[in-house]
């Protein structure tokens, strides 16, 4: 009498099953962190990868504060355009660098380095929020300079140093937020270029269209419209507000509620689109 021997299947890892639901918080924090070191290895192979966080913030200081500085507050009164555009280009750098986020995303699919990350056991968010955290890293090494070349050209804070960090941290918050929709871009053009042409069609209009560089006032009134319901004016204003003095307290509850209503929107929809996308 013969007999058959019956093997049980292994059972199905995380990556096979496709449910993040068995990995813990330590564990997807650890896969966070692994993943993030990786992003910064790669910057660290890539110097030239920091070129638009090192150069941008001192070419678009230079740039409207002795282009437009003379015009808005009069000439030889640069020094108080200062004060008004820098807190406005704090908005500004995180909505170009969450940019990049989109464009590397998209790369990485072409090179094939996120499918390699999809066949692992790891939540497929945690690959996600790694490009976010280092983005953010990023971001506060642009702010940075920003702010130092601010004082160069004679930056004031009107207010308090909590203040100043206050304004830096809503701007880290409201460009992570901005950075889910630009992951869901690169998740669903078909080029890194197809994403960078987009993105630019948005940022000009909510950039220029806002209160960054000037004061809306001297705006059309449709355009003044357009203006008070721009998240960047919010920001730029809560900014402004928290570093020269003035009331915050609208601005910072509007930034904030369009970060948090942003990123509730496009995060499970990017996180939904990595899982499926080929």
């Amino acid at each position: 009498m013969s007999t058959a021997t019956i093997q049980k299947p292994a059972p199905a890892t995380a990556a096979q099953s496709g449910s993040e639901g068995r990995i813990g918080l330590r564990a997807n924090l650890r896969h966070i962190g692994a993943l993030a070191r990786r992003n910064v290895l790669q910057i660290k192979q890539d110097p030239e990868s920091m070129f638009d966080v090192l150069l941008m913030p001192i070419v678009f200081t230079l740039l409207f504060v002795f282009v437009f500085g003379g015009a808005i507050a009069g000439k030889g009164n640069q020094t108080e355009y200062v004060d008004y555009v820098v807190p406005g280009l704090m908005a500004m750098m995180g909505m170009n660098i969450a940019m990049a986020v989109g464009t590397g995303v998209n790369d990485d699919f072409k090179k094939g380095v996120m499918d390699r990350f999809r066949s692992m056991p790891i939540a497929r968010s945690s690959v996600l929020i790694a490009k976010i955290v280092v983005e953010i890293g990023r971001m506060v090494v642009a702010t940075a300079i920003l702010l130092v070349m601010g004082f160069i050209l004679g930056l004031t804070i009107h207010t308090s140093v909590l203040s100043l960090f206050a304004a830096i941290g809503l701007s880290l918050v409201f460009g992570a937020s901005l950075m889910w929709i630009f992951i869901l871009l690169g998740l669903t053009m078909k080029t890194a270029q197809a994403v960078q042409g987009l993105a630019m069609l948005v940022l000009m209009p909510l950039q220029f269209g806002s209160s960054i560089f000037a004061p809306p006032t001297t705006m059309p009134g449709w355009l003044q419209s357009f203006t008070d319901y721009n998240p960047l004016s919010n920001l730029a204003d809560a900014a402004r507000n928290l570093m020269n003095g003035g009331p915050v307290a609208h601005s910072v509850l509007m930034t904030l509620a369009w970060a948090v209503a942003i990123t509730a929107v496009t995060a499970p929809l990017a996180i939904r689109k990595f899982r499926k996308k080929t």
